[in-house]
């Protein structure tokens, strides 16, 4: 039996996604669990098995396009089977594995913990087929599109005919032509309200219909490319957004003596060289930056608008930003304050590899309660770095580089590290940050207590 193999729900609220690259093709055979596609989402490219084992029917997207949650990404069934020519590929908004009946975007799909390793599978459902039309249809409408909107339509009464509603809504449904197929019940036994039709409404008004998009390569001035906005890219752009229209940001800057942390480091490198360990100054960081935590709870946290209350978070997972060809993937490292130096660092090198090659798992980039950004990589000093929302703040590292300064009375040339610290105003003032960078200097000017 031909079945509909929908792109699944694969958690942290994704809805979308691109086609990477089909791994097999019309007529090939799959077992089960194997992955047929690779899909972008907006934090990484996954590999999509297959749920059941049989012969690929039909393909419905094409590498490069983009697919949302819940739409059709190819029938699977046995060899010869026949597929309708236009199979659904409505998508679906999904909740504990069941689809709701209510207008489109009106709901978002509840996020679904993936535990690592573990494969997401998506939904089957029997694949509509050309024998489901019946012969007296076939004959009054002779023509295949005609037949097509014939059934359409027919499924489309049928199920606002199921639809539990009274006469009087399903009047007030017609008068804003409003299907109630479409609709999610509230009353008694899922019975759709008055309520529930004029919201329907309201949301379909705000909704504006497509129309064609003239598109041109050329301003006044000259030519110009346009590239979408999309996948990781776009998941970035709307996660900056609603972090600085959400949270007040002030940022806090200073600058670090790491003279002997820089001595330190050329001293250990080689050793963590010969045992595979890739020694940079990011663990030092991370490791200052989680025991200075523990005093300073404020900048461990997250608001909760909705219930007026600051959560106060007692473990230490250290987000670092990586730089990847499609923008910037923040992995965890997590209980950062139990580890050593040299964990922390192999952590941290294969973290970010997986993050450039986009094999990481979205488990590994869950959970973070702290950031850091390292902008020093690409030559700079300070910054006004964005806050990875809902954390409460983020500490951008700059260049190290030699600086003329006065100490115990002489001129010497030490190694400064500059630091932007940028916090939710809602939750911490700015001596509660100024102590807390104080802190984070103390351990880093001071090789002996973050090692201790």
């Amino acid at each position: 039996m031909a079945k509909e193999f929908k792109f699944p729900d694969v958690g942290e609220g994704i809805a979308e996604g691109d086609i990477v690259k089909w791994l097999v093709k019309e007529g090939d055979n799959v077992s089960e669990h194997q992955a047929i596609v690779k899909i972008e989402t907006s934090k990484a490219i996954v590999d999509i098995p297959s749920p059941t084992s049989g012969t690929v029917l039909k393909i419905n997207f094409k590498e490069g396009e983009n697919v949302k949650v819940g739409q059709v990404l190819a029938v699977i069934g046995d060899r010869g089977e026949k597929t309708a020519s236009h199979p659904s590929t409505t998508p679906a908004t999904e909740t504990g594995g069941q689809q709701s009946r209510v207008v489109q975007q009106q709901t978002k799909a509840q996020p679904v913990i993936v535990p690592r390793g573990v494969a997401v599978v998506g939904e089957l459902e029997e694949a509509k087929t050309s024998g489901a039309v019946c012969d007296v249809c076939r004959l009054a409408f002779p023509n295949q599109q005609k037949l097509s909107e014939h059934v359409a339509q027919e499924h489309k009464t049928q199920a606002a005919a199921q639809a539990l509603a009274t006469p009087a809504v399903r009047a007030l449904a017609r008068q804003y032509n409003l299907d109630l197929a479409k609709v999610s019940g509230t009353g008694p036994a899922s019975r759709i309200t008055e309520a529930d039709v004029k919201k329907a409404v309201e949301f379909q008004q705000q909704v504006k219909p497509e129309t064609p998009r003239v598109v041109k390569k050329y301003d006044f001035f000259g030519y110009v490319d346009r590239v979408p906005l999309k996948g990781m890219r776009k998941s970035i752009a709307d996660n900056m957004v609603k972090s600085l229209f959400t949270a007040p940001h002030v940022t806090h800057m200073d600058e670090i003596d790491v003279t002997d942390l820089w001595a330190h480091r050329e001293k250990e490198k080689k050793s963590a060289e010969q045992n595979g360990v890739k020694l940079t100054f990011m663990p030092y960081v991370i490791k200052a930056v989680s025991a200075a935590l523990k005093n300073h709870p404020y900048l461990n946290a997250a608001m909760d608008s909705e219930n007026q209350e600051i959560i106060l978070k007692k473990y230490y997972n250290i987000g670092f930003a990586v730089a990847t060809e499609d923008g910037l993937l923040v992995p965890v490292v997590k209980a950062a304050e139990r580890k050593g130096l040299r964990d922390i660092a192999k952590e941290v090198e294969g973290l970010a590899q997986k993050a450039r090659d986009r094999t990481i798992d979205l488990m590994q980039m869950r959970g973070g309660t702290f950031t850091i950004t390292n902008i020093g990589s690409v030559g700079g000093l300070f910054a006004t770095p964005i806050i990875n929302y809902p954390e409460s703040a983020i500490l951008a590292l700059g260049k190290i580089h030699d600086k003329v300064a006065v100490v115990d009375g002489k001129i010497q040339i030490r190694k400064a590290l500059p630091v932007s610290l940028a916090f939710d105003h809602r939750i911490l003032d700015g001596a509660e940050a100024a102590a807390f960078v104080n802190e984070v200097k103390k351990y880093l000017e001071d090789v002996a207590l973050l090692i201790s």
